[in-house]
């Protein structure tokens, strides 16, 4: 299992450890909300979602009559776990197999992630394949046939250069006569100049849908934690185009800026399905809002 308290150390010692002592002073006063909004920004939360999420507590603050610091760190705790809470889309598959569609730019950690996704689906019993329609890398393909002999679940592949919506259409053929339970399709990150990445995903999309008009049920964004607000960026590039229905933060451990994921949850309304923090495979977990809170701020 995933150790979150661990993956996010860098992040809690940095920025939120030294947010949360600010209320240990007998009084919350305006030096305290200056200090704390500096430390927010600083980890990455942005100014914008910094500001939504102060002037929540602070409201809180003052229809509750809080002045005692614990008690405003308590607000504050419960408005970002609010805040980290978004309710996930139903994904309506009428019938198996189950389509997710993985996007996300090149170097994020997608192919590992999609690795880890099948791993925890094998280990929970449910059969997977793994489809290559990054066609335009040939280390794509590559990576994932490899990643897939790892976790035990077959690839389909093509040629290196072949239509991505033939190969997705050949994966969905093989997953019904194999009974596959869930299809997790790897995409390209980055085209050739005269392609357009994103009419690409949209082309893989409609192939999907030609095999079961709700297909793809999930269209997961693999972001890198690292990149931070750039990251917030290419996330609304993704979502306008594709329909992002969930977020898998791969290498938080890799980040003292952890406050990255309130800004995602506020400002793309999208929520935070899975966690990487590790290279193993079993370095992921669903993402747990209050979980997470309590590691960032203990």
């Amino acid at each position: 299992m995933a150790d979150i308290e661990k993956a996010l150390k860098p992040s809690r010692d940095s920025w939120f450890k030294r947010a949360m002592r600010l209320f240990d002073r007998p009084t919350v006063d305006e030096a305290v909300w200056e200090e704390l909004e500096e430390l927010l920004i600083s980890a990455d939360v942005g100014m914008s979602t910094t500001e939504k999420l102060l002037g929540q507590v602070r409201q809180r603050a003052k229809e509750e009559k809080l002045s005692q610091g614990a008690a405003v760190r308590d607000v504050l705790q419960q408005e970002m776990v609010k805040m980290l809470t978004v309710e996930a889309k139903p994904s309506v598959s009428a019938s198996p197999p189950e389509v997710i569609l993985a996007v996300g730019v090149n170097g994020s950690g997608k192919t590992t992630s999609i690795a880890k996704l099948a791993y925890q689906a094998k280990k929970e019993g449910r059969r997977v394949l793994l489809v290559a329609a990054d066609t335009f890398r040939a280390a794509a393909i590559d990576q994932l046939k490899k990643l897939g002999g790892e976790v035990g679940v077959d690839v389909v592949a093509h040629q290196p250069g072949a239509d991505a919506g033939a190969v997705v259409f050949d994966a969905l053929e093989a997953a019904r006569s194999r009974q596959a339970q869930q299809v997790i399709i790897d995409t390209a990150g980055r085209l050739h100049t005269k392609f357009n990445l994103m009419e690409e995903l949209k082309k893989i999309k409609r192939v999907a849908a030609k095999a079961d008009a709700a297909a793809p049920h999930q269209v997961i964004l693999v972001l890198d934690a690292n990149t931070g607000q750039n990251g917030l960026t290419q996330a609304k590039h993704f979502a306008g185009a594709v329909g992002v229905t969930g977020i898998f933060l791969a290498k938080l451990d890799g980040t003292a800026k952890g406050g990255i994921v309130l800004a995602i949850c506020d400002q793309l309304g999208v929520p935070i399905r899975f966690i990487g923090v590790g290279d193993e495979m079993e370095d992921m977990a669903p993402f747990d809002a209050a979980a997470f809170v309590r590691a960032l701020c203990s």
